[in-house]
């Protein structure tokens, strides 16, 4: 796959210092700042002298991600499709989750898990890691959601208030009314000021930073708590099984799967990620279980949109969707941006299988060829990715047989949060 970025790309976000601990491999803790930003208080906290602390601002973001009141249907929170339970994922095993003000409008790409993205870099066209050496292009990175247009976690946040297939409010003001609305209105007030209320744009931007301020806790979103991290402390060991499939994982030649989701501790003492921030095509089937894929004339293309709009003149981005972290990836019962596949099984097995039997993973044309590709158009697939496992043509052997394929798996699901040594 494409060059790897080794190194951990400096934490953009605005509200990163508030994290207690940061984790390394070596079991010692960095201590970072317990206060948000100092801009803060002259944007969101009109009392001269105060701004919200860490520890407020965590705790209403944490009220609202549950609260199913900001919604347009009133049935829907942040929760109800971010489970803390599934690393805070999808709670079921559909392609899209379903939402509007009846509940029933469906989305069009798959819930992205909202763990291990405190260190996402701004969305960048080239980016060369943080090493000085500008001569690697590791291409389109970071940004959140799946095509990268969120710069941070209170960008993100915006998305789903106001999506017609989300949480369904017409504008920013509609949200604001429930929070005054809300019972906990006064504990809003206590931390953005009492008259945080009195303008409607500074009140929905103080609630987004509630939210990012939350999903920067150490505890609930990146705790390093897996059987992996508990083997990097030296806690723990891996079993054979797991310790072949680590190997499978990091060989270049086999899974290579460590090309994109970096799985080595970082040389400044981090812990892996499993993610290189970046965007990549890989040439998923088209999930015709999405209802507007029933529109054989809509393609979601990822980074050249529709969702996304400033890059849509940019026909080589078209198919790229971002990496997401392999943390918690065994919770999970939707995989790829439209939640197409339903185990790890068939995940892996598409990964190895796609060029060597392409059969079985798409549909046939009219005069009986394979469809290869069949979510882009024909002037995309020159950016599909062809690097090791795809490297391959119909008729070889998969570059992983069905007992590597297992182990892979079983380390995989060593990266899951809440072991026990």
């Amino acid at each position: 796959m494409k060059a790897p970025v080794l190194l951990a790309a400096l934490a953009t976000s605005a509200i990163i210092c508030i994290a207690l601990l940061a984790p390394r491999a070596d079991g010692q803790s960095t201590p970072a700042a317990a206060q948000p930003p100092a801009y803060l208080n002259a944007a969101y906290a009109p009392r001269a002298g105060r701004q919200p602390t860490a520890e407020e601002m965590t705790t209403l973001g944490r009220t609202m991600f549950f609260d199913p009141t900001l919604s347009g249907s009133g049935k829907q929170s942040c929760a109800s499709c971010h489970s803390p339970e599934h690393a805070f994922g999808p709670p079921n095993n559909l392609a899209v989750q379903l939402g509007g003000k009846d509940m029933k409008t469906p989305g069009t790409r798959a819930t992205p898990s909202l763990r291990y993205l405190q260190n996402v870099p701004p969305f960048s066209e080239h980016f060369h890691d943080d090493d000085n050496d500008d001569s690697i292009d590791a291409g389109p990175t970071g940004g959140r959601t799946w095509d990268g247009r969120a710069d941070s976690a209170h960008e993100q946040a915006r998305i789903p208030l106001l999506s017609p297939h989300e949480m369904a409010n017409a504008t920013p003001a509609d949200v604001v009314a429930k929070l005054k609305r809300a019972p906990y209105a006064a504990q809003f007030r206590a931390t953005f000021g009492e008259d945080v209320f009195d303008n409607n744009e500074r009140a929905f931007q103080a609630a987004l930073m509630a939210f990012e301020v939350f999903q920067e806790s150490p505890a609930d979103f990146y705790p390093y708590s897996s059987k992996y991290d508990a083997f990097l402390r030296k806690q723990t060991t891996l079993s054979k099984q797991e310790l072949r499939g680590l190997a499978l994982f990091n060989d270049p030649n086999k899974g290579n799967c460590a090309s994109c989701h970096i799985s080595e501790v970082l040389p400044n003492g981090a812990f892996p990620q499993f993610t290189d921030y970046g965007l990549i095509a890989l040439g998923v089937p088209r999930n015709k279980k999405i209802p507007v894929n029933a529109n054989p004339r809509y393609h979601d293309f990822g980074l050249c949109g529709p969702d996304r709009t400033d890059l849509t003149d940019h026909p080589e981005y078209c198919g790229l969707f971002k990496t997401p972290t392999l943390r918690n990836v065994a919770l999970r019962k939707s995989f790829f941006h439209n939640g197409v596949f339903h185990s790890l099984e068939e995940v892996m097995q598409f990964y190895v299988q796609r060029d060597t039997d392409p059969k079985k993973w798409y549909p046939r044309n009219r005069d009986g060829s394979i469809r290869k590709f069949d979510d882009l158009l024909p002037e995309h697939v020159d950016n599909v990715n062809m690097d090791p496992p795809f490297d391959r043509k119909p008729g070889d052997k998969p570059a992983l047989d069905e007992a590597e394929i297992k182990d892979v798996i079983a380390f995989m699901k060593t990266l899951t949060d809440g072991y026990r040594p």
